[in-house]
């Protein structure tokens, strides 16, 4: 059943009558276009030319004005230029149209008086409940209904085959492209829309819409950035419940902000990284390069997703088969060997064939097609693999090899429906649509057919997983006070909220140092303790494994000395003298705030790891000890912490329970906080917890 959201998107996507603003009898100009697509391609609506100066349009009555319409106009093409625009738009608000798709330019991409008529629009959409998508776009078109609104030339090639794939873009340009190679790959299309500037209609609403329209299994995307954080997640969401996959190209990377040179967890991330975070969390596949998008989009098409990880490969060159295995290596798909039963029963059929996995059939089947319908069934049936991936070259420029492959396949794949089976091979496009036809993927090059498997398998997972609750914000999460915090100060708030620390203390003589070590217990670490001095071991700041009063004393004194000279201007708060914990793990743990998505986690080893390496990961604050554990393992370094080498396995639960603490945290704080590091986080040994030895909290300003 549709919801009110649907249906307030419906006469956009799926209009019954159509008119168009500015239409113009030339075919090839932006307002001649839609009319000519939605003649030649069987719009099954009204079509309405509004143009003041002529009485016919390409042969159909016109309109001086939306006015003039006797009828109900559920979508009203803006072709007219800026200036005419807000009049437009006010005009289809008082005539009750439904819905305006505007390729009119000329707004806030431009400049502020742009701005100030592209709030007018805003204005007029939440006045009216007309939706509006645009200004500034390419349009949208619906498969179903021949409704091509749009003035791309893309569709110029013909009317697009109807199919289950959806594609929502920010870029009008970039969103044409992707739908002529999805296209020219053979994608069948539900719709496609192009945003713009979004005075309206917004990316993620594009997304929910195809999440909850019943042709459509598939949505690929193409991001820019995002204006409303809650919208892109409750599309998310949506798809993820209705277990729709999400192919999405993110491109724009840009520096978190002027606080980066103070925090060292910003200077590690950027913008895209939050995006690749908030990606992972809603299951939604980021692809890098456009041919990806459409190839992992045009396999999840299928509706066919692997059960399990386990790949066979059957290859009529060996040769492929390694490059075959050594790219499902890459993305975690095991090629275990065959039965040694089926090995043996393999090699009766062909004697001098490669039988492990990949299989190799060498040339034999030309002679006798089935042989392979036999290395197949083997595969499946004793081999028991999720999916079954193949490298046929070139056949399918041959109608002959075509068909043979085909009826050689087929009874295989009718026997197990449930197991994608995917070929690496090319040819003519009619060929490459029969295999299709009987649900067998066809891809170019061996490594793409092996990634898309994996991307299927991926999201599969995805889906059976529920997605992360986010932790409530308990009333007790302590606050960040207004002023800068020392060291001292910063890990004694960090205790409270749940991040434990080392026995230490603060003094402001030698003689107090030296009584405290003797406290706390020998050896012990001092360091310098200023709001002003970040880097202390550069300047001197720091003394380490300092095993009697003497060598405390002796240390004060250096630390000041040290301080007053490198930064005489700074305020001293005094020596911090701490407990020297010696064995474990040296993680680092850290905030930030995000423009778009507020306060962030980041959490990597300490060391190279971090610094050289950037082996961190992020979440999206707040989350739980699950989702912080899935965080740890992420990271490429995490088998340190489960005892590499014969080292003892660390608290890795410990370390999980300080992620997700910190991560709410920062949220209770998020308007007083811009960012925190906790560098390191030492993880001890398993059940002995994990003790913060530095912590760093940067105020937000202003």
């Amino acid at each position: 059943m549709a919801t009110a959201f649907y249906d307030s998107l419906r006469p956009l996507f799926r209009p019954k009558s159509i008119a168009i603003l500015g239409a113009s009898e030339e075919p090839g100009r932006i307002g001649g276009r839609p009319v000519q697509y939605l003649k030649d391609f069987g719009f099954d609506g009204k079509i309405y030319p509004v143009n003041p100066n002529r009485e016919t349009i390409q042969g159909l009555p016109a309109y001086a004005s939306i006015k003039d319409i006797k009828g109900p106009v559920d979508q009203a093409i803006m072709a007219v230029p800026a200036r005419f625009a807000i009049e437009v738009a006010e005009e289809c608000a008082a005539k009750g149209v439904k819905s305006i798709v505007a390729f009119t330019s000329g707004f806030a991409e431009m400049n502020e008086e742009g701005q100030a008529m592209q709030q007018r629009l805003t204005e007029i959409a939440n006045e009216s409940g007309m939706r509006i998508l645009g200004p500034n776009c390419l349009g949208i078109f619906s498969g179903r209904d021949g409704a091509f609104s749009t003035f791309s030339s893309s569709i110029e090639m013909g009317r697009p085959r109807e199919g289950n794939v959806g594609i929502a873009s920010q870029s009008g340009a970039f969103g044409a492209h992707i739908f002529s190679l999805a296209r020219e790959r053979g994608v069948g299309f539900s719709y496609w829309a192009t945003t713009g500037n979004e005075c309206d209609v917004a990316f993620a609403d594009c997304v929910r819409f195809m999440a909850e329209d019943d042709g459509t299994d598939v949505i690929l995307g193409y991001m820019e950035g995002c204006r409303d954080v809650e919208r892109l997640y409750d599309a998310f969401e949506y798809a993820h419940a209705q277990k729709k996959p999400i192919v999405m190209m993110k491109v724009g990377n840009s520096d978190i902000g002027a606080h980066a040179a103070a925090s060292h967890t910003a200077s590690l991330a950027g913008s895209d990284d939050v995006y690749e975070a908030v990606f992972r969390r809603f299951n939604v596949y980021r692809a890098r390069t456009a041919r990806e998008l459409v190839d992992i989009g045009y396999a999840c098409s299928f509706g066919q997703y692997p059960k399990g990880n386990r790949l066979g490969i059957v290859t009529i060159s060996g040769g492929a088969g390694v490059l075959m295995a050594d790219a499902a290596a890459e993305v975690d798909l095991d090629v275990a060997p065959m039965p040694e039963k089926t090995q043996k029963k393999l090699k009766e059929l062909i004697p001098f064939a490669g039988t492990r996995n990949p299989v190799d059939t060498t040339a034999s089947f030309y002679n006798d097609w089935s042989l392979l319908t036999k290395n197949f069934d083997a595969m499946l049936s004793e081999g028991n693999y999720d999916s079954i991936a193949s490298f046929f070259t070139s056949f399918a420029y041959s109608d002959g090899l075509t068909q043979n492959t085909i009826d050689a396949i087929k009874p295989i794949r009718e026997k197990f429906p449930d197991r994608p089976m995917a070929l690496s091979i090319f040819g003519k496009p009619d060929n490459l649509r029969k295999f299709e036809a009987d649900g067998i993927l066809a891809f170019e090059d061996p490594a793409e057919t092996i990634y898309a498997l994996a991307a299927l398998n991926r999201l599969r997972i995805g889906f059976e997983k529920a997605l992360p609750k986010p932790p409530a914000i308990p009333a007790k999460t302590p606050k960040m006070p207004a002023k800068t915090l020392n060291e001292y100060e910063a890990k004694r708030l960090m205790k409270r909220a749940g991040l434990h620390s080392a026995e230490e203390s603060l003094v402001q003589s030698a003689s107090d140092a030296a009584a405290a070590a003797a406290k706390i217990g020998f050896p012990v670490v001092m360091k310098i303790v200023s709001p002003d001095i970040l880097h202390k071991t550069e300047i001197g700041g720091v003394k380490l494994n300092l095993d009697s009063q003497a060598a405390v004393r002796k240390a004060y004194n250096e630390i000041i000395a040290n301080a007053k000279k490198a930064a005489p201007n700074a305020k001293i708060d005094g020596v911090l003298v701490a407990q020297m914990v010696k064995g474990g793990g040296e993680t680092i743990l850290g905030t930030f705030t995000d423009p778009t998505f507020g306060p962030v986690v980041m959490f990597g080893l300490g060391g190279i790891f971090a610094e050289v390496l950037k082996d961190v990961t992020f979440r999206v604050a707040p989350f739980g000890v699950r989702e912080a554990s899935q965080m740890i393992q992420e990271i490429k370094g995490s088998a340190m912490l489960k005892g590499a080498r014969g080292a003892p396995p660390a608290d890795v639960q410990v370390l999980a329970k300080a992620l997700s603490a910190l991560s709410i945290f920062a949220v209770a704080n998020a308007d007083r906080l811009e960012s925190i590091d906790i560098n390191p986080f030492l993880v001890l040994e398993k059940g002995k917890g994990g003790v913060a030895l530095d912590a760093l909290l940067v105020p937000r300003q202003g």
